[in-house]
């Protein structure tokens, strides 16, 4: 849910960026260059925190996947015990 609120966010500003230079007399190329540009260095400063919780939102889900992908080969080797039967 962070990587979306970020991913919304950067969006976001390069859309206020682009809006703001829509009036300014250059080329489209340019104005979405600087656009870019602009909205990159505010979103360095503005979604700081929400860049934050995204990165530990990610490291969790690969802290799991690498977990589960040992579990499953060492199930494979024949390295895990059985489950107790119940009884």
């Amino acid at each position: 849910m962070a990587a979306i609120k970020y991913t919304a966010g950067r969006i976001g500003l390069f859309l206020a960026f682009l809006a703001a230079m829509w009036f300014v007399d250059t080329d489209i190329f340019i104005k979405l260059i600087v656009a870019l540009l602009l909205s990159a260095v505010a979103s360095y400063f503005l979604l700081g925190q929400w860049r934050d919780e995204m990165a530990t939102e990610l490291a969790a889900r690969a802290d799991r996947r690498k977990a589960e992908r040992a579990r499953l080969r060492a199930a494979l080797a024949g390295e895990e015990e059985e489950p107790a039967a119940k009884g």
